[in-house]
């Protein structure tokens, strides 16, 4: 495939990482890949929604997403572009969803004395299709995590299926808050590793 001449070298190296992970399954070009750009888009999506622990999820299922469609990538755009609007479009969508969950009803209701009155209702329950997405996710997931290290499979299973947040996590497993914030974070790298194929990441 021909490369823009107007890429950067910066563009060019990234290029050459892209081919090889498609064409040879190199999990080192991957890992280069993503470590590469993980603080940066970490950052953007912080700006984005201000929540560390979301931006965390979010950066991870960025490159969940920009891996699986790695095959897609042109080198008409720097792949930093092409990851950044992954990456971007996916938190917008994020943030929508979120707002979904609070229901308004902007048309006055009758109280039915001759009263009128406005109601918002904040809905507690998930989303239908969310409750599908996850079950076919978990499902695919399970398989993986049951091959990571114990302590791993231990921080996904408390973070992802118990859905214990960061503080609750380090509280159960007796451990400073920062380490379950690394483990857990090394823990999705090995799960994204695993899901492109590799079955020696651990």
């Amino acid at each position: 495939m021909e490369v823009n001449e107007n890429l950067s070298e910066k563009a060019r190296y990234d290029f050459a990482l892209v081919r090889r992970a498609v064409d040879k399954g190199d999990q080192k070009a991957y890992a280069e890949l993503m470590s590469r750009y993980r603080d940066s888009i970490y950052f953007m999506l912080l700006k984005m929604i201000n929540n560390k622990d979301d931006a965390e999820d979010l950066t991870i299922e960025a490159f969940g997403k920009a891996f699986n469609r790695l095959h897609q990538y042109t080198p008409n755009y720097a792949f930093s572009t092409w990851l950044f609007k992954i990456a971007s479009n996916n938190c917008i969508d994020w943030i929508r969803k979120q707002k979904k969950k609070m229901l308004s009803i902007d048309n006055p209701v009758s109280t039915g004395d001759g009263e009128e009155m406005t109601i918002e209702i904040r809905s507690h329950g998930p989303d239908p299709q969310d409750v599908v997405i996850r079950e076919q996710k978990n499902e695919l997931m399970r398989e993986v995590v049951e091959k990571l290290k114990p302590r791993y499979r231990t921080l996904i299973e408390l973070r992802y299926y118990k859905e214990y947040s960061y503080e609750e996590i380090a509280t159960e497993l007796d451990l400073p808050l920062g380490t379950v914030k690394a483990q857990l974070f090394r823990a999705r790298e090995f799960l994204l590793n695993m899901m492109q194929g590799s079955k020696d990441a651990i």
